[in-house]
């Protein structure tokens, strides 16, 4: 397939089925797109959006997020997993606050040394905050570039899709093309089988049930509702074994989410 007969393809079904009410492209400031940019990661849109709202109600800028208690801010990220990104998304607000005057900076070598922010983050803010015809690649790009261009090829590298994104980019207007490209592939994943399997990058979502990840989810959820807890009432509360409730207790008092003193455990404020 050529460029010109994709990108055709790509504007025509946005124009006809795209999402265009989606909360984050009705607010494009720099705040909310990161946001958005962040819960979106490992989580479909539609749990996404009443999150999305609640958060920026909660806290509209980066100044109000920056200042926020910590137990403040993992309450109103509960229920949407993978919690870590709560507190990056603060640490990121404390630094742009403190480094940019609550200013997200444009340039991407800038966005990329900031907390939570990767490649992609930082393409993904450059096109929709900026509009500039940055290139990158998220999972729905990849399901996409490699359906139309690779279709019969196997172990594909993201070198090679990125040469068919930098071709395909709207230079005229990125901000659209990209959120084309979102809501294409969104409806793709849900026609054929994955193309994705097909990528070098793929990897398997691993089980979240009786998972670490759930545990750790539960612990904090646990602690939200009761400010102080000893280790031993986690291990009665949880029905788990001592040294794996331990063992999650240290992980979360590394990455910054708890404080231990004699075995009780409360939320870091």
């Amino acid at each position: 397939m050529n460029i010109k007969k994709f990108q055709k393809i790509i504007w025509q079904f946005y124009r006809q089925n795209g999402r265009h009410d989606l909360p984050w492209r009705k607010n494009t400031s720099s705040y909310a797109v990161a946001v958005s940019e962040i819960m979106l990661q490992q989580t479909q849109v539609d749990r996404v959006i009443p999150f999305f709202k609640n958060w920026l109600k909660l806290f509209p800028n980066w100044k109000q997020l920056a200042s926020a208690k910590q137990s403040d801010v993992l309450r109103a990220w509960k229920g949407l997993g993978y919690n870590s990104r709560a507190l990056r998304l603060q640490k990121l607000s404390k630094e742009v606050v403190e480094k940019y005057n609550g200013r997200l900076p444009n340039n991407r070598s800038q966005l990329e040394a900031l907390p939570g922010i990767g490649p992609y983050t930082a393409g993904a803010i450059r096109a929709f905050v900026f509009n500039e015809p940055e290139v990158f690649i998220e999972t729905n790009i990849r399901r996409i570039f490699i359906h139309h261009f690779f279709k019969d090829q196997e172990n594909i590298s993201d070198v090679d899709i990125f040469e068919y994104v930098q071709q395909a980019v709207d230079k005229k207007d990125p901000r659209q093309w990209y959120w084309a490209l979102m809501d294409y592939g969104s409806v793709l994943a849900k026609k054929i089988p994955n193309p994705n399997r097909k990528s070098k990058h793929y990897t398997k979502q691993s089980k979240f049930e009786g998972s670490d990840r759930q545990l750790r989810g539960k612990i904090i959820d646990v602690l939200l509702h009761n400010k102080k807890y000893s280790i031993q009432g986690l291990v009665k509360k949880l029905n788990e074994r001592k040294v794996r409730i331990g063992k999650i207790v240290q992980i979360l008092q590394k990455e910054g989410f708890i404080i231990v003193q004699k075995e009780i455990i409360s939320l870091k404020n």
